[in-house]
């Protein structure tokens, strides 16, 4: 939930909702919206899987996907979800003996789609696999791989035939007694996959894990999910986002945070506020964000900075942030400090001095976080 009492336009009503558990990270009900991404390594190649999967995780991932698809790699996840510190979703798509061995192997969830996968026995020898290893399920619904019957149906794919997919799917693992699930209905179409989610979220209250499937590259896909997310997150609905791009999965958790930063629904590390520049600009703020977005990549602590070129709204943003820089006249321009004025600073080695500023203020937040915990506990 994200409530500005103070700004109730602001106000986010998110959709009630079950909660799961994918591996020890909560998903659905109150939980923090939590971001994955999938690896694009060989499965069988390890120490690269291993490799990817951290920096994922240093980059704020709460869980990342890996493809299991045929038996050397189901061995190699077994090593791999020893050696990695956020919780394996399993791919295996259609076939159920994968699905068995990658629950076997200590994934945390598994993404299927239940009527994919055989005849009812194999389901249900998947649904005891993954019942007796504390392990998930993702309902995972593609446009792009509707059933055929369903094409049949509708004629072609539309939110009407993915949504009864899904709930196709949904009922095969209720009618098993299994619960622990989440549920996707993506296309890489914004329209599309914005109205399924919509009518999904009215016909379950299964955790729903929102997607723009193969949205496309770096800049492209990143404005196609932050269109088709972003509206669906806006109006409460999603609890858990993975942003695919054609790009490095480190990017995709990267993106998924500043959507959900965007919306106030989740923070983490520094929330850059700056403006595009023009002949106003008293220093280059193109090349002095650029920095200071490599230089504030090890903050961890959700807080905001800005840097504006000129005084026209320079002071204005700066008071609503942690930290700000306003560009002035003869080579210099304005520090602020929570909000207030503190001093001024030359273009001269301000990057340094904004670091220092910004770090300090975040050690200041994290001291006054600790102290507070402490005075409820």
């Amino acid at each position: 939930m994200s409530l500005n009492h103070i700004r109730p336009w602001r106000n986010i009503y998110r959709r009630k909702s079950r909660q799961i558990m994918v591996g020890n990270v909560p998903v659905g009900g109150d939980a923090p919206i939590t971001v994955q991404t999938m690896t694009n390594t060989l499965t069988t190649d390890v120490k690269a899987t291993i490799a990817q999967i951290q920096a994922a995780a240093d980059a704020g991932a709460d869980i990342v996907r890996v493809s299991v698809p045929d038996v050397e790699s189901s061995k190699a996840l077994k090593e791999i979800v020893r050696e990695v510190t956020v919780p394996i979703v399993a791919d295996i798509h259609f076939h159920y003996k994968r699905g068995i061995e990658a629950a076997e192997a200590g994934a945390a969830c598994l993404r299927i789609n239940p009527g994919n996968i055989g005849d009812e026995k194999r389901v249900k020898e998947v649904i005891k696999a993954a019942r007796d290893n504390n392990c998930s399920i993702r309902i995972g619904v593609n446009a792009g791989s509707l059933e055929r019957h369903l094409l049949e149906k509708y004629g072609e794919p539309c939110p009407d035939a993915m949504v009864e997919s899904g709930m196709d799917h949904i009922k095969i693992l209720q009618d098993n007694d299994f619960h622990e699930f989440k549920i996707s209905c993506k296309a890489s179409d914004v329209f599309m996959a914005a109205a399924a989610y919509q009518q999904l979220a009215e016909a379950t209250d299964a955790p729903i894990h929102l997607g723009i499937t193969e949205a496309g590259g770096l800049t492209s896909g990143t404005i196609k999910s932050a269109i088709g997310m972003g509206n669906l997150l806006w109006m409460g609905i999603g609890d858990t986002i993975r942003v695919s791009l054609s790009a490095d999965p480190v990017e995709e958790v990267k993106v998924g945070y500043e959507i959900l930063k965007s919306l106030g629904l989740r923070h983490r590390g520094v929330n850059i506020i700056s403006c595009p520049s023009c002949a106003r600009q008293g220093f280059d703020v193109i090349k002095t964000v650029e920095a200071l977005e490599r230089r504030l990549e090890h903050i961890k602590t959700p807080m905001s900075l800005s840097i504006i070129g000129c005084v026209v709204n320079g002071p204005g943003e700066a008071l609503m942030t942690d930290v700000g820089f306003t560009g002035g006249g003869n080579g210099s321009g304005m520090v602020y400090l929570a909000g207030k004025q503190g001093h001024k600073l030359g273009n001269e080695g301000m990057i340094d001095h904004i670091v220092e500023q910004v770090e300090a203020r975040a050690e200041a937040i994290e001291a006054e976080t600790r102290a507070a915990e402490q005075a409820a506990e």
